[in-house]
């Protein structure tokens, strides 16, 4: 009897091992990424569109032109999967005003002071695109680039892209080779690497510039509800520089410590740093001080029950809220990009950094590498 029982117990755990390798085989059949042709740049070089997919339904593009995430879908509390990520729907699109949607940032995220910046005792002069100040690189940052790009795993949606911003692009020093890896996960996470070296010292901070709207671009992004964090941030002069060290939010219409929603106190007039930008346009210092992958933001949308969450290596994050989108931008399903039609939750280095030396420093020099890692991960309740 002993012997007949383990018999059929034997032949149980065999046909649950073979469903169990069979569900886990016809999984990874479904997680793919392809390439085809997205169009050409101006000189006539042909850029690429990949679409990474993973089981459970969720669908990634993105162009090797920037390094930019064409389309994100992610799901709601009923199992639809729907586009995410603020857009536009052809290359030439992304050649105006609609450049850092969904873009890779670099070689320098954020904003530089006065357009100017000195390193072991020479100054360098960048390129003044946002007032005075310089913005994302000045225009001469790797968002404008055609990289090159590897799909390294299909069965894990894996596509890694390389490039260099090469010795004086935008002012900077140094040939700085730059290669972002975007892994789609099979929790319906996107996973972005992002890894540089340099010839000569130079400063780095990195990020990606999704605008998300997770309501699916049917009305802003006001009602959407927000927890970061981070028991300080930076407030900034008129021209969104920091000033000084971290701030604590405790009190501020910028404690995100516990959820609120966006609309809550975004056109708060007696905070000044709220009208300086526009609404939110600062950078929240994380509580968790490691370099270690921690949660730093969640943003929940109660219409369709998504859930976004933000972990990241870096020590700050750029909270923007669409302020200057002015409608003026027609993309995804025929939707004008209003204001405040989208977020961007930006993982980074403190801006201006480079300029002030109590913040973590930026500066990256020959024989180091630049390493950090986000993940965007989505879900719905």
């Amino acid at each position: 009897m002993k012997q007949l029982t383990l018999f059929f117990l034997t032949i149980l755990m065999t046909t649950s091992c073979n469903s169990n390798s069979e569900e886990s085989s016809n999984q990874s059949k479904l997680a793919s990424i392809s390439e085809a042709v997205y169009g050409n740049l101006a000189d006539g070089r042909e850029a690429s569109i990949f679409t990474l997919k993973n089981a459970k339904g969720m669908e990634v593009t993105i162009t090797n032109y920037g390094g930019k995430i064409i389309t994100w879908t992610a799901p709601d509390r009923d199992g639809n999967y729907e586009n995410v990520n603020l857009g536009m729907t052809k290359l030439e699109d992304y050649f105006g005003g609609a450049s850092f949607f969904g873009t890779l940032v670099g070689r320098f995220g954020n904003r530089i002071g006065n357009a100017k910046f000195s390193l072991d005792g020479e100054e360098f002069q960048l390129i003044a695109n946002n007032g005075v100040n310089n913005l994302h690189s000045g225009g001469f940052g790797v968002d404008k680039n055609l990289w090159d790009a590897e799909i390294v795993d299909s069965e894990n949606p894996t596509l890694k892209l390389t490039t260099v911003s090469p010795d004086g692009a935008g002012g900077f020093p140094g040939n700085l080779s730059v290669t972002v890896t975007y892994t789609l996960m099979p929790d319906d996470a996107l996973k972005i690497d992002y890894k540089a070296t340099t010839d000569k010292p130079t400063v780095v901070n990195m990020t990606n510039h999704s605008y998300f709207n997770l309501g699916g671009f049917k009305r802003d992004v006001l009602e959407h509800e927000v927890t970061i964090h981070a028991d300080t941030y930076l407030p900034v002069d008129e021209g969104l520089i920091p000033f000084g060290m971290p701030a604590p939010v405790a009190g501020t219409p910028f404690d995100f410590t516990t959820s609120h929603v966006i609309a809550e106190r975004i056109n708060d007039t007696t905070d000044t740093q709220i009208s300086r930008g526009g609404g939110y346009d600062h950078a929240w210092v994380f509580t968790d001080k490691s370099d270690q992958m921690k949660l730093g933001a969640s943003v929940y949308e109660p219409t369709t029950g998504r859930v976004m969450e933000v972990y990241t290596t870096e020590p700050a994050v750029q909270f923007y809220t669409g302020n200057f989108l002015a409608g003026n931008l027609t993309g995804h399903k025929g939707v004008n990009y209003k204001k405040r039609w989208g977020f961007c939750l930006e993982t980074e280095h403190y801006p201006d950094a480079p300029n002030k030396p109590d913040y973590p420093s930026t500066t990256l020099r020959p024989g180091e590498t630049y390493e950090t890692t986000t993940m965007y991960k989505f879900s719905a309740k």
